[in-house]
């Protein structure tokens, strides 16, 4: 979001860092993994930084959620065989299925730029949550 909302220049980690009170190091790592990902550019040198790779409007949550964390099932038993007694009979489990894959049929259609508009100011977000 931070990136989206500063298109017109690269960002630095530490800014980043700094505005969502977050670890630098850690930070570095999740900015490391969306490159290698595709979702940003890191430029190093004079000028360098991070930017987003593609337009806000190509980057799919549901990608990003799914390559950052997999599979995201809200109990090990509706993605994995043979973890309860009661499993092969169990309607829960049905349930809790359709419940992940409306959450990720959903995901899949909300964009970066849904949540964000290009130059839009986090600083109101902050500002606003003050309130």
């Amino acid at each position: 979001m931070f990136l989206a909302c500063n298109r017109e220049r690269r960002c630095q980690i530490p800014e980043i860092a700094t505005f969502h009170n977050v670890s630098r190091d850690h930070l570095a790592k999740a900015a490391r993994r969306l490159a290698q990902e595709g979702f940003i550019r890191s430029i190093r040198g004079v000028g360098g930084g991070i930017e987003l790779a593609l337009p806000a409007d190509k980057i799919c949550l549901g990608e990003v959620i799914r390559r950052f964390e997999g599979n995201l099932g809200m109990l090990d038993c509706t993605h994995v065989d043979n973890v309860c007694r009661i499993q092969p009979g169990c309607r829960l489990r049905g349930v809790l299925k359709e419940a992940e894959r409306r959450q990720w049929e959903f995901l899949d259609t909300v964009f970066l730029s849904d949540v964000i508009d290009a130059g839009d100011n986090l600083v109101e977000l902050v500002s606003l949550s003050a309130e």
